[in-house]
């Protein structure tokens, strides 16, 4: 019987390029408990307890903020995309 390592998508996330496109294609779709679920892998991938220095927040309301069915403020995800590096950016709708 083969048997197969569970998936987690931090093992992918090894540049600052593959980083984006995981957060960009986790925007596109309308859950946004994806969303959250995409910036906790990157946040993992960074370390917990440093992003909650860099961004701020103390490392359990960064844990809470990024648990799906969570309701981040606004300005915690814009301190939290900050702290990754990473911007958000709005494109128009492709018809």
């Amino acid at each position: 019987m083969t048997r197969f390592a569970p998936f987690d998508a931090a093992d992918y996330l090894t540049d600052e390029a593959s980083i984006a496109e995981y957060l960009s294609a986790a925007l596109e779709d309308p859950n946004p408990d994806l969303f959250l679920v995409a910036v906790r892998d990157v946040a993992r991938v960074r370390g917990m307890t440093q992003l909650a220095k860099d961004a701020g927040v103390g490392r359990e309301s960064l844990y809470k903020a990024l648990t799906p069915g969570s309701k981040p403020r606004y300005d915690t995800v814009v301190k939290i995309m900050h702290a990754l590096g990473v911007k958000l950016t709005a494109t128009p709708l492709q018809a």
